[in-house]
């Protein structure tokens, strides 16, 4: 019978340990509030009496919420608009990764440079708005959806990653006839369905938590996406509070702007927080396989 020995613990493993659960309580407390306030009264919101636990618990700022119809008319839209731009990003990501990889490519190092030269060098935003002006694309989902799909980031981690793919697998396939594009689909896409998973939620993530785009391009509240409604929302709190302050605003128009923009939070991030842990397992084989090398 092998008798395992316990493991001793180093001190600079007790350290790191330590470290990691201070980072990992920084970033974990700050949400834990954030549902604690959403979850508690009025009163005790205005009495600064919630930490991290309901203070009088209610559910009134999510009974509002479900009660607005445009809060579920812009959830549903953001849904849509994040489907629909992953897909296209993703489709852009590799019919440009994928040819980059090939040496035969005739001017591959010019295309690579002008992929690269756009995340050192930006028109900025106001040449972005003339653009999406003169494309007749002002106030229509697609501005949410054509600009910037494609991620040179993005696209560089899954070039490295077909890289690393052994070139005999393609030798393989052509001899039997395949083209470039069944070498693509049938070759290197499901063997890479781990970088593949993980720019896909990087561009979910990205899309689902921007609204800068409708701020500037979107006018009709049909085509606001969640997070423009929570930022209204919370430009709306912040007016509130102000007013309270000069004597404007009354006690209970302050409390329901306190309970609403947490609750809000939540109601925007709880999709995405659901959908994280089905793909987290491929976030180290999926970014550090691909970087193995450039």
């Amino acid at each position: 019978m092998v008798v395992k020995k316990a493991k001793i613990w180093t001190p600079a493993q007790i350290i790191l340990t330590i470290v990691i659960i201070l980072f990992s309580l920084t970033c974990l407390l700050p949400f834990v509030n954030v549902a604690a306030v959403s979850f508690s009264s009025k009163s005790a919101i205005l009495r600064g009496d919630v930490s991290f636990w309901p203070v009088d618990f209610e559910t009134t700022a999510y009974q509002a919420i479900f009660s607005d119809k445009s809060m579920t008319r812009s959830l549903v839209f953001t849904i849509i608009i994040t489907v629909v731009y992953t897909l296209f990003s993703m489709i852009m990501t590799i019919l440009m990764a994928y040819p980059l990889t090939k040496k035969r490519l005739r001017g591959r190092n010019f295309f690579s440079f002008l992929a690269l030269f756009t995340m050192y060098f930006s028109g900025g935003i106001i040449p972005h708005y003339l653009n999406i002006k003169e494309l007749g694309l002002m106030d229509s989902p697609w501005a949410l959806i054509l600009p910037g799909m494609l991620s040179t980031y993005n696209m560089i981690i899954l070039k490295s990653f077909f890289q690393t793919l052994p070139n005999e697998l393609e030798e393989a396939a052509i001899i039997d006839g395949a083209n470039d594009f069944q070498v693509l689909l049938k070759v290197y896409l499901p063997l890479s369905m781990a970088s593949l998973a993980t720019l896909t939620l990087f561009y979910a993530v990205g899309k689902w938590n921007s609204f800068q785009d409708a701020l500037y391009y979107i006018q009709t509240k049909a085509y606001q996406p969640l997070q423009l409604k929570l930022y209204h929302i919370i430009k709306g709190s912040q007016a509130v509070d102000v007013a309270a302050l000069e004597g404007g605003a009354s006690t209970v128009a302050t409390s329901v702007s306190e309970s609403i923009e947490p609750a809000s939070i939540i109601f925007a991030t709880l999709p995405i927080l659901v959908v994280y842990p089905f793909v987290q397992r491929y976030f180290v084989a999926g970014v550090t396989i691909g970087a193995v090398k450039g």
